[in-house]
């Protein structure tokens, strides 16, 4: 007798607690392992942004049950940075919603917008969680292809009738990841149109928007006309300010889906801890030449690790932004049995393409999140191992 839903049941593992798992048992029988799978940035948090939260923290009045839609100090705080960023206007009472992380927004959004049976539109490869919490939502969904031919944007006109009209959200994500695909506005005006035509609601995941290098500056959906009548944007501070067990993001962007998203959280959590909404405000509002010094470094590292990769045969094209790199895989290789060598030959963890989705077969992702000294290592390891059989 199971005592688990068929919901739960019939979801796989989630990949990189799985991941962890396997690190976890050869690290415990000494094997040296380079982790270049997850990314975690290993950056540290700046100091002036921790400052903040400790200083927050010695306010008693700060540790109560925070707000349910975030604490006005953030939401203005999101709301001045798309101005100056994006040149969008935001109103901070009803255009913007803070977060436990964008990954439990995006999370509760879904069945906030779909009833069972509905579709959602997903990029294919995409973040694990889009299909997750579909069918935790007893949702369908369908796989929007992302090909190297079509610059990883997905061809609107390839979904079939039948699809649209059960379609109650698309899944949109630039930088990508995994592909660190970029895009500009025209790209997020031809979205808006085709959702606008359908009646399909867009959601953008903008974890990435600031991890770019060389000049490209990754815009907005809601910088697109109308986009604000039908779409909501996901951001993050994780990335940007390496923030990630501070579990602290935002969306912004359409009332009415916003609205609707405050009223599922508000019966499923009480908000993120008043403490770190505060740094998280600071960190926004407070000197940005961090994010440009986090940059640079991780630049770096990817300038190298391409050099790498092509040392072994492997060619692939510096990406604008994000911090991973989505390369194919050998030839003779499926993605699962190239990981799956590297991890064995060299304890060099990588990202098989079709955990991502079926159209990420072929292909490998590699997170940059890592110090520069383990980074050459894991490139030296992988030429010394794995030359011989990719060539």
């Amino acid at each position: 007798m199971s005592f688990i839903s068929n919901r739960v049941s019939e979801i796989p593992p989630y990949l990189f607690a799985e991941i962890n798992k396997k690190k976890a048992a050869m690290m415990k029988s000494g094997i040296d392992i380079i982790d270049l799978g997850i990314g975690d940035p290993d950056l540290p948090t700046p100091k002036h942004i921790v400052d903040k939260l400790v200083e927050e923290i010695q306010d008693p009045y700060q540790l109560k049950y925070p707000s349910f839609i975030g604490c006005a100090e953030f939401r203005n705080a999101v709301a001045d940075f798309y101005l100056r960023q994006y040149g969008v206007k935001l109103d901070p009472e009803t255009e913007v919603l803070a977060l436990i992380g964008s990954k439990e927004g995006i999370a509760h959004l879904i069945p906030t917008l779909i009833d069972p049976g509905d579709y959602v539109l997903i990029p294919d490869p995409s973040y694990p969680v889009y299909r997750m919490a579909t069918l935790l939502a007893n949702g369908q969904y369908f796989n929007m292809p992302l090909t190297v031919e079509n610059n990883f944007e997905p061809d609107f006109t390839a979904i079939p009738t039948n699809i649209l009209v059960q379609s109650r959200l698309m899944l949109l994500n630039y930088p990508g990841n995994p592909t660190a695909a970029t895009v500009d506005i025209p790209f997020f005006e031809k979205a808006i149109a085709f959702a606008q035509k359908h009646h399909i609601p867009i959601a953008h995941d903008s974890a990435y928007n600031m991890v770019t290098f060389d000049g490209y500056k990754a815009p907005s959906i809601l910088q697109a006309e109308g986009a604000k009548e039908i779409a909501v944007e996901f951001g993050s501070l994780s990335k940007t300010y390496n923030m990630t067990g501070f579990r602290i993001g935002y969306v912004v962007g359409n009332k009415e889906m916003i609205k609707a998203l405050s009223i599922l959280k508000s019966n499923t959590d009480t908000g993120q801890f008043t403490p770190i909404q505060k740094a998280a405000a600071f960190a926004l509002n407070s000197d940005q030449s961090c994010v440009a010094r986090h940059n640079q470094i991780y630049k770096e590292r990817m300038l190298a690790m391409v050099e790498g990769l092509k040392s072994i045969g492997v060619d692939v094209e510096p990406p604008k932004g994000s911090f991973f790199i989505w390369a194919l895989v050998p030839k003779g290789y499926t993605s699962t049995e190239f990981v799956t060598s590297v991890l064995e030959q060299t304890g060099v963890i990588l990202t098989p393409g079709n955990a991502f989705g079926p159209s990420g077969e072929g292909y490998f992702r590699v997170s940059l999140s890592v110090p520069s000294e383990r980074l050459h290592e894991a490139i030296a390891r992988i030429k010394q191992n794995i030359k011989k059989t990719v060539s």
